[in-house]
């Protein structure tokens, strides 16, 4: 089985940055199927443009543009990727890093596809600054990877099974955030009471429900940004009121504009 080294991937890496135990590459994939294999450190995957399917030894993902995935150290998986241009973002963790800010680096394990919107925007954000790379650069991608881990490491969810509703609700949310969604008619879909919902909500999701459904629409926006769709058409299809909201929404969360975050894309 082939063993991959720090900052090596199959493809054509385009960017490469090194720091403090941290090694993040800007790839394109170019091997219609690769082998089993596994890399020598930790790494997160976060597929920028095209498809891909990626296989490990519990389960099969069908990534396409905003699939995040972690792969912890040693962990073999295999990839399959049809004939598009596909590219992806990776962010490569050594064990000195999770020495350096007393984090062990088992206390996440195996390789998994993370859905939480809110975990997907920090590594959007963490891309962002790779293209601006100003010197507050390793500072601010250490800050936002930190709480990244901060989230997977969270001991509740680690020790604590979620109730039934909480993924009952999360799919309701993950299918239909474009639609005009209330609390009374969730709890309802949920079987639980709305007080009740409202309570417990944030414990489960890191945020109240308007907030999580407009991170579920950013990441979709941000997916539709990649094949350049006009910024009317993807606030429409986001679940936005119109282009006004959704590029204000989008600034306040990212930082930046579509636009620009489109032509971050290009470089």
């Amino acid at each position: 089985m082939n063993t991959l080294r720090n900052g090596e991937y199959f493809g054509n890496t385009n960017e490469k940055i090194s720091f403090e135990g941290l090694t993040i590459t800007d790839t394109e994939y170019t091997h219609p199927y690769v082998d089993w294999h596994y890399h020598e450190n930790a790494y997160f995957t976060f597929l920028l443009q095209g498809h891909m399917k990626e296989g490990n030894k519990k389960e099969i993902y069908e990534c396409s543009a905003g699939t995040l995935l972690y792969h912890h150290w040693e962990d073999p998986h295999y990839n399959i990727k049809p004939d598009v241009f596909t590219r992806g973002f990776h962010i490569e963790i050594s064990k000195s890093w999770f020495e350096q800010f007393d984090l062990q680096k088992d206390n996440v394990e195996g390789s998994f596809n993370i859905q939480d919107p809110g975990l997907k925007l920090l590594i959007y954000k963490i891309f962002k600054e790779t293209k601006f790379n100003d010197f507050s650069f390793e500072p601010a991608v250490s800050q936002l990877l930190l709480s990244l881990f901060s989230r997977l490491n969270a001991p509740k969810e680690k020790s604590e099974k979620k109730p039934l509703w909480v993924h009952h609700i999360n799919e309701i949310l993950h299918e239909s955030f474009t639609e005009k969604l209330n609390l009374t008619d969730l709890s309802r879909a949920a079987d639980i009471h709305p007080v009740h919902l409202s309570r417990e909500f944030q414990k489960h999701f890191h945020c109240n429900l308007g907030e999580y459904l407009r991170k579920l629409k950013l990441n979709k926006s941000l997916e539709l940004l990649a094949l350049q769709n006009p910024l009317t058409d993807i606030a429409l299809e986001c679940g936005f009121a119109d282009q006004s909201h959704f590029i204000r929404c989008f600034k306040e969360n990212i930082g930046i504009t579509p636009l620009k975050y489109r032509s971050l894309l290009k470089q």
